[in-house]
């Protein structure tokens, strides 16, 4: 700006911060969503409000999956070291890298209001197609989970739909063994905003593994199983309920971006 009007950087920034009172801010953060997508997300999110009157959100089992890696991305912008002048470009300074391809694991996981799930862990080679996710994640972890935390009482499985979880033979599945889903005419495509694992859980999980090496997978599972343990019921009861007040504003912001308006 200073050069296109031929005058100094500083008069710039003392019209811009005393005389129009602006100041800057970071972009905000979120999904791209055309057009199609908000009048989707629209209809949905009324849907899931009339919904939630007549059951309950907290019956949801709420779930994702999510990449872990041994080498978790630095944070440039909150990630520092307090140096003496003279030592800021030493070698003391350390190097924040990563290696092109870390070993990673992809992890599943659910939760409730009242509980969470195991976490699943799938090798980074094998491949969540429609048999590896009705086998491992539906019927070897969630369903024996869902026995003994609902004890025969209502839920809900809320799974967005990848094509492993919307094939016609995991809805056979489901319809079989776990009746209660959100299906495709309910749940929204492109809304990670409205779930609490994408929204707030995963990125707890890697506050509390941030800024460690792990120097196996085994070593990150460890730490994952351990800080996914500390995570307490309360926590979960307040994420959850949060869902019908994020409807809500999806359908004030008609189905756009609506995390301003929380």
């Amino acid at each position: 700006m200073a050069s296109q009007l031929g005058i100094a950087r500083s008069t710039v920034q003392s019209i811009v911060k005393n005389d129009l009172k602006l100041k800057s801010y970071k972009l905000r953060r979120g999904q791209y969503l055309s057009d199609k997508s908000k009048a989707m997300r629209l209809e949905k999110c009324r849907k899931l409000l009339q919904h939630f009157q007549v059951r309950r959100v907290s019956d949801v089992i709420w779930t994702d999956e999510k990449i872990f890696t041994i080498e978790p991305l630095p944070n440039r912008q909150n990630q520092r070291q307090l140096l003496s002048k003279d030592d800021s470009m030493s070698p003391k300074r350390r190097l924040a890298h990563n290696r092109l391809f870390p070993k990673s694991v992809m992890v599943w996981a659910g939760i409730t209001a009242t509980g969470k799930t195991p976490l699943v862990f799938i090798e980074r080679n094998v491949k969540i197609n429609s048999e590896v996710y009705q086998k491992i994640v539906l019927m070897d972890n969630l369903l024996p989970w869902v026995t003994q935390h609902f004890a025969g009482g209502p839920f809900i499985l809320q799974q967005d739909w990848a094509p492993s979880h919307g094939s016609r033979s995991t809805l056979a599945v489901l319809e079989a063994h776990i009746p209660g889903f959100l299906d495709k005419n309910l749940w929204p495509a492109s809304s990670p905003d409205l779930n609490p694992m994408d929204f707030s859980v995963w990125g707890m999980l890697e506050g509390k593994i941030a800024g460690k090496v792990f120097a196996t997978v085994d070593d990150l599972k460890a730490a994952l199983e351990v800080a996914w343990a500390s995570i307490d019921d309360g926590y979960l009861r307040r994420t959850v309920n949060s869902v019908k007040k994020r409807l809500r504003a999806c359908v004030k912001a008609r189905g756009s971006n609506f995390e301003i308006l929380l």
